[in-house]
């Protein structure tokens, strides 16, 4: 399935339908009076998250999205039927947008969440609702009002536990398909990740889920490369594995070139937890790796972990801290719920006593 993180589409929610004019007509009944029923109201537009879709290519294909308009009144006082809602299924991390690209509307980040995004428009009234004792005979109806109507963009941001970052080239490709049963795409040339890719760890009993994104260049956070876009679906990780390529001059160049990207990038994605691994040691050899890590620790004052992805060397240690990130992040997550749940004001406390 070919991945997709942004569409544009448009929405609108359903017209409420007209009010009927209608008399009563029956035998020996002279004067029946008026009998027109209220129009239905129009139908609404929900937004409801998902967890089987990871990619909105559905809506390169299908990008109008109308809920039913209501019926109209009938005589006998009959109201029209309400028009059906529409539910529009997103994958789990999505953000509604405005035309604007930049105005979020609605943050989509828990399975099952639904949220009401365009109402329908009320029914019309019938003439039996003008009915007075002044009027007895009213002529008078009106139309259903409008729904809304809007241009909109969707932003898929993975729900992922670890961000790989690094530069092209840096062995991400491969460091997923070496700890999970991913199979990206993986050469021997910069920019072979053109999109995303998740794989599941399984460490101890436990899961997670790694997001791989296209290699970041100098100048990613002024739109430079393929990374900028897809930045994003790395911001709410748990923690951040930064693969640099141990073969390379100058380790810790790179290593703060990308600091730099995540520093100017403009979310909290630069203050995260990040772990700091030094790929493909078996090109060098275990002296020239280590001398290589002194150097790096030197420089930045980071001790890294020494890895190789191909050849699954030094694998374990990266796994278990990553996993043990994971782990406190989620359980933190939980405190936080349950403390919520547990909060239920007493309406008694907001009540007004007389005096």
């Amino acid at each position: 399935m070919k991945f997709l993180d942004q569409a544009k589409i448009y929405v609108k929610s359903g017209n409420g339908g007209p009010g009927c004019m209608s008399f009563h007509r029956e035998k020996y009944v002279e004067y029946g009076g008026p009998d027109g029923g209220n129009g239905g109201k129009g139908g609404d537009v929900y937004f409801h998250a998902v967890s089987n879709l990871n990619t909105l290519i559905d809506f390169r294909y299908t990008q109008h999205f109308r809920a039913e308009c209501g019926h109209n009144g009938a005589g006998r006082n009959k109201t029209g039927r309400g028009g059906e809602d529409i539910i529009i299924n997103v994958p789990v991390g999505t953000q509604i947008i405005d035309e604007d690209k930049e105005t979020i509307l609605l943050d989509m980040v828990e399975e099952g969440q639904t949220i009401l995004f365009l109402r329908g428009g009320d029914g019309g009234f019938g003439n039996a609702h003008y009915k007075s004792s002044t009027n007895q005979a009213p002529r008078k109806t009106t139309p259903g009002w409008s729904g809304e109507e809007r241009a909109i963009w969707l932003r898929l941001k993975l729900i992922a536990d670890v961000g790989l970052l690094g530069m092209p080239n840096a062995g991400k490709s491969t460091f997923l398909s070496a700890c999970s049963r991913a199979n990206p795409k993986i050469a021997d040339y910069p920019f072979t990740t053109l999109h995303p890719n998740l794989g599941v760890v399984r460490r101890h009993g436990h899961e997670f889920v790694i997001a791989d994104i296209p290699g970041l260049i100098e100048g990613a956070s002024e739109g430079q490369g393929l990374g900028h876009r897809f930045l994003g679906h790395v911001e709410r990780s748990a923690i951040l594995l930064h693969l640099i390529d141990i073969t390379q001059d100058n380790p810790a160049e790179a290593y703060k070139t990308i600091r730099e990207e995540l520093a100017s990038y403009g979310t909290e994605l630069a203050e995260k937890e990040e772990i700091v691994a030094l790929n493909k040691c078996d090109a060098l050899g275990d002296e020239l790796s280590e001398h290589q890590a002194e150097e790096f620790e030197k420089a930045t004052g980071i001790k890294p972990y020494i890895i190789s992805s191909i050849a699954g060397m030094g694998l374990d240690p990266v796994l278990n801290k990553l996993g043990d990130a994971v782990r406190v992040r989620k359980a933190d997550n939980a405190s936080v719920r349950e403390d919520l749940h547990e909060y239920e004001p007493d309406l008694k406390d907001f009540a007004y006593e007389d005096e």
